[in-house]
């Protein structure tokens, strides 16, 4: 009998168990993460794309993720300030602590834009290390996935060669959709645009798009009615030919001063999930581009 069922269990494939658990700070990089460790880990996210990165809440089950996490992938450059540290603290889960090989930020991979040497709490929510909305541009994903696959084979040496060869997958698909997408959206090149908020720095770069005003007085602060009447003023000597907000902003400012500009009120996906079309990386640019590009004349 004990024979027999040994021959069955022979003939039976167990399922691979995910290696690593690792909780990501904002959905892009459990995306990230998925495409260079595949079913190597259990991916989750603190957030939604429709929740503002800068401000979410600590609960107890977010808490508890925490806590069980061996690696946790963050944005950084202060992003996620406002409740990271508190995160990390009440886990108590010394792995993903900075300065150990459990944490890491994508921001330290990459140059950042709009850095500051003297900041107060007046200017508003300002980074001093620079602009940390790094996804708006796909070309940083490049340099984040390789340092990230190599953090993953650091924390799991046994599947190390796994997550380079999907790094290397990951990469050369990127760069061959990044090509094709600039080759796409040429006819944004110059286009003047309004943005809700300051999170839109790295995809004008990238695209070319010109920004002559932001809705926000200073970064953070909601506009007011004063502010966009002002704005709207500027407008006359400075045209633009729409606004940009992320799926995490509210809708009514844009709208508002679109409305009296005659001009198109943009939402873009902004990270993975911010729109039903942007399910992974890919999609997120593709659908961002297509979304600009139908509010071109």
């Amino acid at each position: 009998m004990k024979a027999l069922w040994l021959l069955l269990l022979a003939g039976f494939a167990w399922p691979a168990q995910a290696a690593l658990t690792v909780l990501a700070c904002e959905p892009e990089w459990a995306a990230l993460t998925e495409e260079l460790a595949g079913d190597l880990a259990r991916v989750s996210s603190a957030t939604t794309a429709h929740q503002d990165p800068h401000r979410i809440e600590a609960r107890p089950s977010l808490i508890a993720r925490t806590r069980n996490a061996d690696l946790l992938v963050c944005t950084g450059a202060e992003l996620e300030i406002g409740w990271l540290p508190l995160l990390l603290r009440e886990s108590g889960n010394a792995r993903i602590q900075p300065g150990r090989p459990g944490y890491f930020e994508a921001t330290n991979h990459v140059e950042l834009v709009e850095q500051l040497e003297n900041i107060d709490r007046s200017m508003g929510d300002v980074h001093a290390a620079g602009n940390p909305h790094i996804v708006t541009d796909p070309r940083n994903l490049l340099p984040v996935a390789a340092a990230l696959a190599a953090r993953l084979a650091q924390i799991d040496p046994a599947n190390a060669d796994d997550y380079a060869a999907r790094h290397e997958d990951f990469a050369a698909r990127l760069r061959s959709a990044i090509a094709r997408w600039e080759q796409d959206a040429k006819q944004l090149r110059g286009v003047p645009v309004l943005v809700h908020h300051a999170n839109w720095s790295y995809l004008a770069r990238w695209l070319g798009l010109e920004v002559v005003g932001d809705l926000e007085p200073k970064p953070g602060i909601e506009p007011s009615v004063a502010q966009l009447g002002r704005l709207l003023e500027t407008l006359r000597e400075h045209p633009a030919r729409m606004t940009l907000r992320s799926a995490y902003h509210a809708p009514r400012a844009s709208e508002w001063l679109a409305a009296r500009a005659g001009i198109p009120a943009v939402e873009l996906p902004y990270t993975v999930g911010g729109s039903e079309q942007a399910t992974d990386l890919f999609s997120l640019y593709e659908d961002t581009i297509t979304r600009l590009q139908a509010a071109l004349p």
